[in-house]
């Protein structure tokens, strides 16, 4: 089987990056881009975020998660801690983040290290879940093989149950990491494939370098 892509070209128009537009912290350079790309049409999830970890078989893996929050420290995100994802993360933290909104032509790319949040933070957007997705992650262990999809639904099933009424509590392999940056790179598309990159260094000083990448 084959497919030839090479006809598949766009011309990348819409906007532009530069070393004098952009702020001076990176966390605010992003709050700047994610509300752009809140009150622009066509995305469905911008807080859709692509998280690569090195797994305990020494292979890099990506997926998709839901960033949950942001904060002046890093980028914070909730899963099953011995979940594949959760189980590389303990044995090497450091992951990378990108975010990318092509309504917008743009990319986010974040190196850091991944550290669990504390327990009470956990505990408070747990409980801020619906129900069902509550008893979901007791139900899932999370990247174990598991026999069929009516396994997990009569876990469910059996779980509504005898949860009926009652309060759900937070499983305690369940929970929030924190992504801390060292390096986030702003991308914006620009015609003839020169596109604008603009990445940050955090420095020892806890500062940050600004520098422009060749495309």
């Amino acid at each position: 089987m084959e497919k030839d892509l090479g006809d598949y070209r766009k011309s990348y128009e819409k906007s532009e990056l530069n070393e004098a537009s952009v702020l001076e912290n990176p966390i605010e350079q992003f709050q700047k881009w994610f509300y752009e790309v809140e009150k622009s049409d066509g995305v469905d999830e911008p807080n859709a975020m692509t998280i690569s970890t090195i797994g305990l078989d020494g292979f890099p893996k990506s997926r998709v998660v839901l960033m949950k929050k942001y904060t002046h420290e890093g980028f914070i995100f909730y899963t099953n801690y011995q979940s594949e994802k959760g189980r590389a993360l303990a044995n090497n933290p450091s992951t990378c983040l990108s975010f990318f909104w092509p309504i917008l032509e743009r990319q986010v790319i974040i190196k850091g290290s991944a550290e669990k949040i504390a327990e009470n933070l956990s505990d408070g957007y747990f409980e801020s879940r619906p129900f069902g997705s509550k008893l979901g992650a007791i139900v899932s262990e999370q990247s174990q093989v598991v026999a069929s999809r009516e396994i997990l639904e009569k876990r469910l099933a059996e779980l509504e149950k005898s949860y009926e009424g009652k309060e759900v509590e937070r499983p305690e392999n369940w929970g929030g990491y924190i992504v801390k940056p060292i390096s986030i790179e702003f991308w914006q598309g620009r015609p003839n494939r020169l596109h604008d990159r603009i990445r940050y260094t955090l420095q020892k000083d806890l500062n940050w370098k600004i520098e422009r990448l060749q495309p």
